[in-house]
């Protein structure tokens, strides 16, 4: 599957201009942000979203139930 591209507005900003609005934020909450936006932009792909982060099926397997124990809306299929 290809990756999905980003909008325009994502591809404007660089990471000098994205890093100054996560200050404050905790790499836990970052990391699970970022997972389940890309799970969103994936439909829902386990598969395809971990590939786009670059890990294991398995990890991300994982932090979806982790997530989902802690009663976090996750993207399902669709």
């Amino acid at each position: 599957m290809p990756e999905t591209p980003l909008s325009d507005s994502q591809a404007a900003l660089s990471p000098h201009e994205i890093v100054p609005m996560l200050i404050g934020s905790t790499v836990e909450a970052i990391e699970r942000e970022l997972v389940l936006q890309t799970l969103a932009r994936c439909h829902g792909n386990r598969t395809h979203a971990a590939r786009v982060l670059g890990l294991s099926v398995r990890t991300m397997r994982n932090k979806i139930r982790q997530y989902a124990s802690d009663g976090v809306d996750v993207p399902g299929h669709g």
